[in-house]
């Protein structure tokens, strides 16, 4: 060591939340296309299940991004100093987020839905609204 010379500090991690949110927005968006899948085959939605598979392989990175970015956001501010404060609020926003983009990309209202009633299939909770 030099004299005068300061101890380096450790280097700052710009983009710690990047990983986190990746993982899990990657886990809630298949978490989403399977939903959405599953809701289209029981519905009978769609031209077949190839064209459906292309929707779904499409939208795939755009739910995933979506999912991933408030991790990202959380954790670069809530994170630094109320960890469990924004690991709460990003499964809550997870949880929302998937539920929304199921009951409204995969039971839409205006298809006519020979095999669900209401649009709604029958594997779908009662206690959950759709």
């Amino acid at each position: 060591m030099t004299v005068g010379a300061e101890p380096s500090s450790p280097p700052r991690r710009r983009f710690s939340g990047i990983g986190s949110g990746a993982l899990i927005g990657g886990m809630a968006a298949v978490v989403t296309i399977a939903a959405i899948g599953r809701a289209w085959a029981a519905c009978d939605i769609g031209v077949n299940a190839a064209a459906n598979s292309m929707t779904l392989l499409f939208l795939a990175p755009l739910i995933w991004i979506a999912a991933a970015v408030p991790w990202v956001i959380l954790h670069s501010t809530l994170g630094r100093r109320h960890h469990r404060t924004a690991l709460m609020a990003g499964l809550i926003f997870n949880l929302w987020f998937t539920w929304f983009l199921v009951t409204w990309l995969g039971m839409p209202d205006s298809y006519p839905a020979p095999f669900c009633p209401g649009n709604v299939p029958p594997w779908w909770p009662s206690f959950i609204p759709a």
